[in-house]
């Protein structure tokens, strides 16, 4: 907890912006959480980011300091909170996710999720404020435990376009991931079919068509081999709940660290208590893509942070 004493030069302003200047390098999602929680005092009592602040008010901010002094944000390496900035323009934002943050709100968390913290990024940067019409949106989404490169639109326009073009498959999306074991071929394209139970949070594989399942495919390649455990480079061409886990897992080479699908006294033989999956490279093929054409024929790629002894 810290406290702030208002003075003269601070007097009349929302005390949302007198936080803001006295603590520059705390996330803004942060502090909106706080005003959420109530846990913003002026003079002993809660108020609201939108309450206008007198000189002698005592303000009491409940944030950790870890927090309130966190890192600075920087435009040059946009080092941030869960990500940091591989690409960005006036239209798109693409990001590299740390493991173990969800994308968006889920049911164990609904607040310092990707999408939040990115939004905080650009309100920070003065891009986006929350009256304007359009939030910065996520145009396609990765696991919670999966590191990795995720597209975010700025603007509605390159929303749809992007939405099209993940649809269309005009942008491929490459993962990297270590599995148990060898591979029988260095290259192969595995179809399957993939039954989700909402109710259960998983998937099943199947090997025949069945009803409420449907078809996926999913291509590797084999990137290095050592001590039993196999790099592969995944293509995803179609794009379902856990389709990479799952399928490998089905096919008796689940990834390493997976606690839903892979095997858990390999794991912790490992000390792997994350798995072992990256979005690692996108690359854009873009036809009659309107103002988002410029990106046509670019390629995105970011080294994977796996935390696994040996690591492949």
């Amino acid at each position: 907890m810290r406290k702030l004493l208002i003075e003269e030069k601070q007097a009349n302003r929302k005390i949302e912006k007198v936080i803001r200047d006295s603590f520059p390098n705390m996330p803004v999602s942060a502090m909106y959480k706080a005003f959420r929680k109530r846990d913003v005092k002026v003079n002993g009592t809660r108020v609201k980011e939108d309450y206008t602040v007198s000189p002698g008010d005592m303000v009491e901010i409940y944030i950790t300091d870890d927090i309130l002094d966190g890192v600075k944000i920087k435009t040059d390496t946009a080092s941030v909170h869960g990500f940091n900035v591989v690409y960005e323009d006036t239209n798109i934002l693409i990001v590299n996710k740390e493991q173990g943050i969800p994308v968006h709100p889920d049911s164990i968390q609904t607040e310092g999720t990707l999408i939040d913290n990115v939004r905080a990024y650009l309100e920070y940067k003065g891009e986006y404020q929350k009256e304007t019409a359009f939030a910065p949106s996520l145009c396609h989404r990765i696991d919670r435990n999966t590191g990795g490169l995720v597209i975010i639109a700025k603007n509605p326009k390159a929303l749809e376009i992007m939405l099209e073009k993940i649809k269309t498959r005009e942008i491929k999306k490459y993962y990297q991931c270590l599995i148990s074991g060898k591979m029988e071929k260095d290259w192969a394209e595995l179809k399957a079919y993939l039954e989700k139970d909402e109710f259960k949070s998983r998937v099943f594989i199947k090997d025949a068509p069945a009803k409420n399942a449907v078809e996926v495919i999913t291509r590797y390649k084999v990137l290095s081999y050592q001590n039993n455990i196999s790099r592969l480079e995944i293509e995803l061409v179609t794009g379902r709940t856990h389709q990479i886990r799952a399928h490998l897992a089905h096919i008796g080479h689940p990834i390493i660290g997976d606690g839903k699908y892979g095997s858990n006294q390999l794991n912790r033989s490992l000390g792997a208590k994350i798995q072992a999956l990256w979005a690692y490279k996108l690359e854009f093929d873009l036809k009659n893509a309107g103002m988002l054409s410029y990106l046509n024929g670019m390629k995105f790629e970011v080294e994977p942070e796996f935390k696994v002894k040996g690591n492949g």
